[in-house]
């Protein structure tokens, strides 16, 4: 037979009248901490639960799981990065590092594991691959400066994956005049003009004021102070930008300047880019503001028609200068994609093409590292054979 384990005799305490027994033990944080029961058996019972779970939360601290170490390394990150960015990097977090790796405890984690988890990943575009295995790396290369593991599971793992993005080019200067002809009069117009003249970033148009834009002044310029962000789709303006170097001052053409000109004649609001009460747009207006474009285009896209009840897909096929069934007046004239970014895009591309050194084009587009500027400017320049054939003779000549 098993010998009984015997219960210790305790020390009493009386407190209102009534006696306990106590006895003391040490928290996971190195604190003394006084039990109490009516009895020893009660307190003897209490003693090992408390015991056990000391042990186990100094076991847990010393070998955290990868959603426990994730939860603390994301709570480290918060006062280094905006609330957006800290957003982003949750979402990718718990989707592509907590769900595959999540209870397994980090010094468990070889390899192959993050390989194998890495491989959903991989049928993504090469954004999300890129940040997933960043956000990796950070994790375990932390989790080792700290001594939980000892060494680095992630420090091999290829940074190359994923789909590549497609390459929007810029927009042709003809192309340029068919959308603007197209939207002159609507919403979207005044953005689109801060996009492809003053180069701005979507959150830097959205966040502009009247108090950055300089048209009385013998050289016209917007500075660019703000941001606009969106959290639960409503507007938040600050003057965190995305880099320093975000923060800049960009001289404008004449065309832009009388747009803005104009603009500000009738503005009611601080904000160039504003809803009917003045106020900067949420997520959803500046979707519906955009929509004047989209749907004024040749994109084929699909709407879902309710009969008894039921959703019917129905796709639509516009032809160029066709008219949208339900609206005789609006015309599909725009037989190319164009999105926001385009537009910001196709500002840097002409600076280049009219031969500004890519130094310049790097503080106008706000550009924190010169390889995105260089970038497009080996786009630019060196993606035609009659532009190379000068180079190459050159090269080979006897």
């Amino acid at each position: 037979m098993a010998k009984k384990k015997s219960v210790p005799q305790y020390g009493t305490v009386t407190r209102k009248g009534i006696q306990y027994y106590r006895t003391r033990i040490t928290d996971a944080d190195g604190k003394r901490v006084d039990l109490y029961a009516e009895t020893c058996e009660e307190l003897y019972q209490k003693e090992q639960e408390a015991r056990s779970q000391v042990a186990d939360a100094i076991f847990r601290r010393e070998h955290p799981t990868v959603a426990e170490y994730c939860e603390k390394w994301l709570l480290m990150q918060s006062a280094k990065v905006s609330a957006a960015t800290l957003k982003g990097y949750t979402s990718r977090m718990n989707n592509y590092i907590v769900k595959p790796l999540g209870d397994m405890y980090l010094s468990d984690v070889t390899a192959d594991d993050i390989r194998l988890a890495l491989i959903p990943v991989s049928k993504m575009s090469a954004s999300i691959y890129s940040t997933v295995n960043m956000l990796m790396k950070c994790i375990f290369y932390s989790a080792e400066r700290s001594q939980l593991i000892d060494y680095n599971p992630a420090a091999g793992i290829s940074a190359k994956g994923g789909k590549p993005a497609k390459v929007k080019d810029a927009l042709t200067d003809g192309q340029v005049e068919i959308l603007l002809d197209t939207i002159r009069e609507l919403p979207p117009y005044v953005f689109t003009m801060i996009g492809l003249y003053a180069g701005l970033r979507r959150e830097e148009i959205l966040g502009l004021q009247w108090d950055c834009v300089f048209l009385d002044v013998p050289t016209p310029y917007i500075s660019v102070r703000r941001a606009w962000r969106s959290e639960k789709n409503r507007p938040v303006v600050s003057t965190v930008l995305k880099t320093p170097a975000a923060k800049r001052d960009v001289p404008i053409p004449k065309c832009l300047v009388n747009c803005l000109r104009e603009a500000k004649e009738s503005s009611i609001s601080d904000y160039v880019i504003a809803d009917s009460k003045g106020e900067p747009l949420s997520y959803s207006q500046f979707h519906r503001v955009w929509q004047y474009v989209v749907v004024r285009s040749t994109k084929e896209r699909v709407y879902y028609k309710y009969v008894n009840g039921q959703g019917i897909r129905c796709p639509v096929k516009p032809t160029l200068g066709g008219h949208q069934k339900n609206n005789p007046k609006l015309v599909y004239s725009i037989d190319f994609e164009v999105t926001p970014h385009q537009l910001r895009h196709t500002y840097i591309t002409n600076l280049l093409y009219a031969g500004v050194d890519p130094k310049t084009v790097q503080y106008l587009a706000g550009h924190e590292n010169s390889k995105t500027t260089m970038d497009i400017y080996a786009k630019v320049k060196y993606n035609k054979p009659e532009q190379l054939v000068g180079v190459v003779n050159a090269a080979f000549s006897q």
